[in-house]
């Protein structure tokens, strides 16, 4: 067999500068310099004798041969991280390394829940965090860059299993006084779509939103401004408009401090469901089962599901 093969750290950075479309962003994720990254690829084209990448001042343009080749090294490091899995999951249950990823509207409202808990209970496990928008998070989870993602449902995530953890419900915010007529329980007739602030585009929660409302021309008429849930209630405090608040937010006090009212909405299906989702088939599932049964445990909201999903 032939001693001059690509190590899997090259594939690494081939595969992390076709995600990202930039060296210096690839070499962040890859947390090395640009400059190490890009003699790795050198390498790596001088190795198998063929230009992989065209580069310009602005642009990185992957050859043909090169699309098909990045398509085989994703493979490859999926095919390695499981050997990897294999090795860590005949050792102690939830120890050593773990990468998982995160969504923005989870991220600052369940985790610190939950890592008190983990460093308590697991103390020998070295949790790795990558926060990312749901379309991110699963290419990341796909391409090998994470093991899990913490992610909201429904959501087409590709080939993964999921370990349902609680459901979320979702909440009408508003100026406090603004709307005295309001019930205690708000249809998603009575909010007004000229009025309504939602997430920009990449954020799962606002198509759960959408979803709940089941009202087409709120997608229309919607504003969708805000980049994160904090800079929504911002909005709402200042009179701007509504939104929508997930009810783990509430829980970990978002409006406090604000002049906010938030009631429940009223709709066939008023929340969305959190999951611990994995590739499938992994080597690692009993240790995401654990990391599950965890989540469930420290939920700030409905009662836990055990089903996998």
């Amino acid at each position: 067999m032939s001693t001059y093969l690509p190590t899997l750290k090259q594939l690494q950075y081939l595969v992390a500068l076709r995600e990202y479309g930039h060296f210096g962003r690839a070499a962040e994720a890859c947390f090395v310099t640009q400059s190490t990254l890009s003699a790795g690829l050198r390498e790596l084209e001088s190795l198998i004798g063929i230009t992989l990448v065209e580069r310009t001042r602005r642009v990185v343009r992957f050859t043909p041969l090169g699309e098909k080749i990045t398509d085989k090294a994703i493979r490859v490091l999926r095919e390695a991280e499981e050997l990897s899995g294999m090795a860590r999951a005949a050792g102690k249950p939830l120890s050593g390394e773990l990468r998982m990823g995160v969504i923005p509207t989870i991220a600052p409202f369940l985790l610190p829940r939950i890592l008190p808990r983990i460093r308590n209970d697991w103390p020998e496990l070295k949790l790795y965090l990558r926060e990312e928008t749901s379309r991110s998070a699963c290419e990341s989870l796909h391409h090998g860059q994470v093991d899990c993602v913490l992610l909201a449902l429904p959501y087409a995530c590709g080939d993964v299993e999921a370990a349902a953890l609680f459901e979320d419900r979702l909440f009408v915010a508003f100026p406090h006084n603004e709307r005295t007529d309001l019930p205690e329980l708000v249809s998603a007739d009575a909010i007004d779509e000229s009025r309504l602030l939602l997430l920009e585009d990449g954020h799962c929660l606002k198509d759960h939103a959408l979803a709940a409302c089941n009202r087409p021309e709120l997608r229309a008429e919607a504003a969708m401004l805000g980049t994160s849930l904090h800079t929504l209630v911002q909005m709402v405090d200042n009179g701007l408009g509504v939104t929508l608040l997930p009810e783990m937010a509430l829980k970990a006090g978002i409006l406090d401090g604000t002049a906010i009212e938030a009631r429940p909405l009223d709709a066939d299906n008023p929340a969305r469901r959190i999951a611990l989702v994995w590739r499938k088939g992994s080597p690692r599932e009993k240790d995401f089962q654990l990391l599950a049964d965890v989540l469930r445990d420290v939920s700030p909201v409905h009662a836990p599901q055990r089903a996998v999903a």
